[in-house]
C-alpha cells in the first residue's frame, strides 16, 4: 500500500478536531492544555506532509519554528497553571472565573 498525501492529511485533520473537542468539551486546564499541544502537533504533521510531497524545505522549517514557540508556551503556561493551582488549590475552569488571585 502507497502512503499518499491525503492519508497524512486525514490524520492530521482527526488528530485536529480531537484536540479542537478537548479543548472545546473538558473544563480541567491540563487536559486543555494538552489537546492545544495536539492542536499544534497536527498542524506540524499536514506542514510535514505537504513538504514531503512538494519536494521543498519550507514546511521542515516552519515546524522547527512552531516547536521552539510551543516549548516557550509549555513554559510559561505550565508556569502559570502551577501558580493557579497553588493559590485556588483546582484546576477546573469553573472555578477560576476571574484572573483575579
Amino acid at each position: 500500500m502507497n502512503v499518499g498525501l491525503e492519508h497524512y492529511l486525514v490524520v492530521s485533520a482527526l488528530l485536529f478536531s480531537l484536540g479542537l473537542l478537548g479543548v472545546i468539551v473538558r473544563r480541567n486546564l491540563l487536559v486543555i492544555y494538552m489537546s492545544l499541544e495536539l492542536m499544534l502537533n497536527a498542524a506540524n504533521l499536514a506542514l510535514v506532509a505537504f513538504s514531503r510531497f512538494n519536494n521543498n524545505l519550507n514546511g521542515q522549517i516552519m515546524v522547527f519554528f512552531i516547536i521552539t514557540v510551543a516549548a516557550a508556551e509549555v513554559s510559561v503556561g505550565l508556569a502559570l497553571i502551577v501558580a493557579l493551582y497553588r493559590r485556588r488549590q483546582t484546576a477546573h475552569v469553573e472555578d477560576l472565573t476571574t484572573m483575579k488571585l
